[in-house]
């Protein structure tokens, strides 16, 4: 029986070493800390996995150690979109031989001019029909420059194979569309830590924050508490949460998340190239939203 998309799930950054290879040991310790957090599970190899940085086999390693490390209780999302449909469906399938519990497809958009509703709909169908596990719409429009619309994700979710969507626009009204008129067991996952209790508020299933890899407890306490009916809670610590957040997303991104990893215990190391680490002005700033946020001492 296929496990149920929902709650925090983050999408874990990928461990490199100095020379700029995966650190199995790193991200193997970085799994046992979030692990005891009672996070629900994670998606790997999703945009702070730094997956259009890896290559082929590199990606499988990183799902292998994962569903290694991750309990089989936990759900394990597979980051498996490329701008070609085939590309897609045999990384798909190669993650659902891992274990994965479902592939979170990014919207193709390098040929930005021919991506468009009809373009995606046939893509995503002919993903859907091929994978062994469901599969998941990923709208990232900040890194792809595009967006697909409420209209075209409706459509796409009566595919019995098509289960969910990660919006990370924070867009709330089309989120509640989405929910509204798509069947009730597609799940809505909002993609940004800042909008987490309005995006559950109207029906959305969970979130997948980079905020989870370092406020993890924070991330699961907004859900939680929101769920429990202590609307006062959730909203306080969502409200905490937001320059965090934003320190990690848009301000300064993986590199940003790396170094607030690092600043906190856990291992962040460098981002791939052409990223560039964090530098020492940078890294005080964010030390100090941290601090102000009650994540740091």
């Amino acid at each position: 029986m296929a496990k149920k998309i929902q709650g925090v799930l983050p999408p874990v950054p990928t461990a490199f070493d100095a020379d700029g290879n995966f650190d199995a040991a790193a991200q193997r310790a970085n799994f046992k800390r979030w692990l005891e957090t009672g996070l629900h599970g994670f998606v790997i190899l999703g945009s702070n996995g730094e997956y259009t940085l890896l290559n082929r086999a590199e990606k499988i390693r990183v799902l292998e150690l994962a569903r290694e490390t991750i309990p089989a209780d936990r759900l394990m999302i597979a980051g498996t979109g490329a701008d070609s449909t085939r590309e897609t469906i045999e990384l798909t399938q190669r993650a659902a031989q891992l274990g994965a519990d479902a592939a979170l497809i990014v919207t193709p958009h390098y040929f930005r001019n021919q991506m468009n509703a009809a373009a995606w709909t046939q893509h995503y169908r002919a993903v859907a029909d091929a994978s062994p596990i469901p599969i998941m719409i990923y709208n990232v429009p900040a890194l792809t420059t595009l967006e697909i619309d409420a209209a075209t994700v409706i459509e796409l979710a009566q595919h019995p194979n098509i289960k969910g969507l990660k919006d990370s626009s924070a867009n709330v009204t089309k989120m509640g569309e989405i929910v509204r008129y798509a069947p009730p067991d597609f799940a809505v996952m909002v993609g940004t830590g800042s909008a987490i209790l309005a995006a559950i508020s109207i029906g959305a299933k969970g979130v997948i924050p980079a905020l989870g890899n370092i406020a993890p407890r924070e991330c699961i306490a907004i859900y939680d508490a929101f769920h429990a009916g202590d609307f006062h809670t959730a909203r306080n610590t969502q409200l905490r949460m937001i320059r965090p957040n934003n320190a990690v997303t848009a301000k300064w991104g993986v590199p940003g998340l790396k170094a607030a990893l690092e600043e906190l215990g856990y291992y962040g190391g460098p981002p791939r190239a052409p990223l560039s680490p964090l530098g020492a002005n940078e890294r005080a700033k964010l030390r100090d939203i941290l601090r102000e946020a009650e994540l740091l001492t």
